[in-house]
């Protein structure tokens, strides 16, 4: 009979970590998590132009919803986290473009609607593109699809719809839509003698106003009057009548059959502007136009740069692809068409075209803080009124 021996030994004590182990473990951790949440939830955007006001104005800081209409897969998986374009405070581009990933949209529970105030990547960045609209957009260069400049606006044609504008006054299928309830515009202030600036305008929020000089094509009716054009919104416009030395506010709309620069389509036979366009129809993933020439000059961006199509050759009102041509178009995909509330002061659709859905990033859902940049005073930096304001 043999006896065996079982022998315990004592567990080992792990070794500790070291204080550099253990901060460099903390910011893996926060810098991973950051980022899945910044891809899969919502990101952080803050707005740094006019186009918006004043529905949004300058220094508002907004959460954006990507799981509304369902985020989408990275596109240049190469590149630094918690970036966007460069490296933070440099010019250094934050990312490799030699890898280019399909793109793929995780379901939502909801489709862009029009009246959606939405953030998006900027189309016209697209290489073959971005010189054309080099007049009506800041300093831009030509980026990854997932890369390209944040713009926000609302939408306000969504794939299928037939878009006009008249008199300012925005037509979808041809029924007026309801006004975006801070939206501003331009109104002429027509007074009978000099005006307090800071008491007038400045005490009631209107911070874009100059002195009335004659413009050719404009809706005032009386140029030999003197007084100012400002920009704010109806309320506040109707509020000013209330002063005694105003004779008439009226809003100012380009005429119909003026024709705008740099508008879009860049097509002499359209005489749009942008208080008076189209009528347009938002393509749709599915449908099929004719190729005549107003539809290619509405349409040509998107066969040549949005669709995958290869080899495409657009020539003297003729559509070719891969040396074939076609008289007829079916879209590969939907596209919006967007639009800024300070609707005379805002490049937008407009002056680009249409936003392809697979450059939509989400939903602006409410601000989270808001900074004014030109304070009054240090105590009225903070705009404590638009603190977790619902964006409508």
């Amino acid at each position: 009979m043999s006896l065996e021996t079982t022998i315990i030994k004592p567990a080992s004590t792990p070794k500790k970590k070291s204080a550099v182990r253990e901060w460099f473990d903390s910011v893996l951790f926060a810098v991973v998590a950051a980022t899945l949440i910044r891809w899969l939830f919502f990101s952080a955007f803050v707005i740094p132009t006019p186009s918006m006001e004043n529905s949004l104005l300058v220094g508002d800081y907004l959460f954006v919803s990507r799981l509304h209409y369902g985020t989408s897969t990275p596109v240049t998986p190469l590149q630094i986290p918690l970036t966007h374009q460069t490296i933070w405070g440099t010019s250094i581009p934050s990312y490799l473009d030699w890898i280019q990933l399909p793109q793929y949209r995780l379901p939502g529970f909801t489709e862009v609607s029009n009246g959606d105030i939405v953030v998006f990547y900027l189309p016209v960045e697209h290489p073959n593109t971005y010189q054309k609209y080099s007049n009506v957009l800041p300093d831009l260069h030509p980026h990854p699809t997932d890369l390209r400049s944040n713009y926000i606006k609302r939408c306000v044609g969504i794939p299928g719809d037939k878009l006009e504008i008249r008199s300012g006054q925005v037509y979808v299928n041809r029924q007026p839509q309801a006004l975006p309830p801070r939206m501003q515009n331009e109104y002429f202030v027509s007074v009978t003698t000099a005006v307090n600036e800071e008491n007038v305008f400045h005490k009631n929020g209107i911070t874009d106003y100059s002195q009335f000089t004659e413009t050719f094509g404009d809706s005032i009716t009386a140029n030999d009057q003197t007084g100012y054009v400002v920009k704010t919104t109806a309320t506040l416009a109707e509020k000013l009548k209330n002063y005694d030395f105003v004779k008439q506010v009226q809003p100012v709309f380009m005429e119909k059959g003026l024709k705008e620069p740099y508008l879009f389509p860049r097509a002499d036979f359209l005489n749009w502007n942008k208080d008076n366009y189209g009528p347009i129809n938002i393509p749709k993933e599915g449908v099929t136009v004719a190729l005549n020439e107003t539809n290619i000059a509405l349409y040509s961006d998107i066969i040549q740069n949005y669709e995958g199509n290869e080899n495409v050759v657009i020539k003297d009102n003729k559509v070719t692809i891969n040396g074939k041509a076609i008289t007829s178009y079916t879209f590969k995909q939907d596209y919006y068409f967007m639009m800024g509330d300070n609707r005379h002061d805002s490049a937008d659709s407009r002056y680009w075209g249409f936003v392809p859905k697979d450059h939509i990033v989400g939903k602006a859902v409410f601000v989270w803080m808001s900074i004014d940049p030109n304070p009054i005073s240090f105590l009225k930096k903070i705009r404590w009124d638009r603190i977790f304001r619902i964006i409508q």
